[in-house]
């Protein structure tokens, strides 16, 4: 008998961010984060893991065909780019007493990523 534990991980990369990749076919793109799927750690990011989907025609799309589309992407191989310094960097969470909720920090500069 086999249970499988669906375990949600801490969001350091949120929806909008600016990602680079580090690692993979598409080493060195960066792109904004679409969507994201705490459930199986995984990222959609804008211009990033293209892959061709045979597509049935139906009421979307008309014609039917080949189309391009971005895939998901886990979330290990990007790392966020901060909107302070622009360099790729770590993200640290720190509990802010007065706003009562974990704040994104930049691991270089040390500014803030998340606006209060």
């Amino acid at each position: 008998m086999k249970t499988t534990l669906k375990k949600r991980i801490k969001l350091r990369i949120r929806r909008d961010d600016i990602v680079k990749v580090i690692s993979g076919k598409d080493k060195g793109k960066t792109g904004k984060v679409l969507r994201v799927f705490p459930e199986t750690g995984k990222i959609i990011v804008e211009h990033v893991n293209y892959v061709k989907k045979h597509q049935r025609p139906n009421q979307q799309f008309k014609e039917g065909g080949i189309i391009e589309r971005e895939a998901p992407i886990r979330m290990d191989k990007v790392m966020l780019v901060c909107p302070n310094c622009g360099q790729p960097t770590r993200v640290v969470r720190k509990y802010i007493e007065s706003e009562k909720k974990h704040i994104r920090f930049c691991k270089k500069c040390g500014e803030l990523i998340d606006k209060i």
